[in-house]
């Protein structure tokens, strides 16, 4: 009985209750009961969709990886409009990423990630999980891109995960 009363999605529970907490009208009574309710009960709808459990090791460097990612969306941002502004054509370029990471999630925010910074894009991965092809709007050196993704997004992911 306590199985089906427990929470198989955690992070995913935690998640879903605070986004609901914050597009309520204010937390209230009925906000957190009904919070608490749906991330519950999604978790348990979605469970089947889940083939393992995230392999989190150390959660807690998440919001530090959140933070730096929002910080190079805006710096990249900026350097992207100043690209477009000035008469410099840019570099476009595919890259082949060699992947380190193996967590099927962990892949999934890194690529994630590179979408969401402006002037890259993540655009497949291969069937091995093992490249992340990359579109990065101005690369003048394919290594440098490499560099810079690993330190500043592969690295910490390598250490959130298993």
């Amino acid at each position: 009985m306590f199985d089906r009363l427990s929470f198989p999605q955690p992070w995913l529970s935690w998640i879903l209750f605070l986004t609901w907490q914050i597009l309520s009208d204010g937390v209230t009574g009925g906000s957190v009961v009904l919070g608490l309710i749906l991330a519950w009960l999604i978790p348990q709808l979605t469970h089947g969709f889940w083939p393992e459990r995230p392999g989190f090791t150390r959660p807690w460097r998440m919001p530090i990886y959140i933070l730096r990612v929002l910080k190079d969306i805006v710096v990249a941002s900026f350097s992207v409009a100043w690209l477009i502004l000035s008469p410099r054509s840019p570099r476009p370029a595919f890259i082949s990423y060699p992947l380190q990471l193996e967590h099927p999630l962990a892949i999934s925010i890194l690529a994630s990630t590179i979408s969401l910074t402006p002037g890259t894009v993540s655009a497949d991965v291969s069937d091995d999980n093992k490249t992340l092809l990359i579109h990065a709007l101005d690369a003048t050196n394919d290594q440098e891109v490499i560099d810079t993704i690993y330190n500043s997004y592969e690295k910490p992911l390598m250490e959130m995960f298993r």
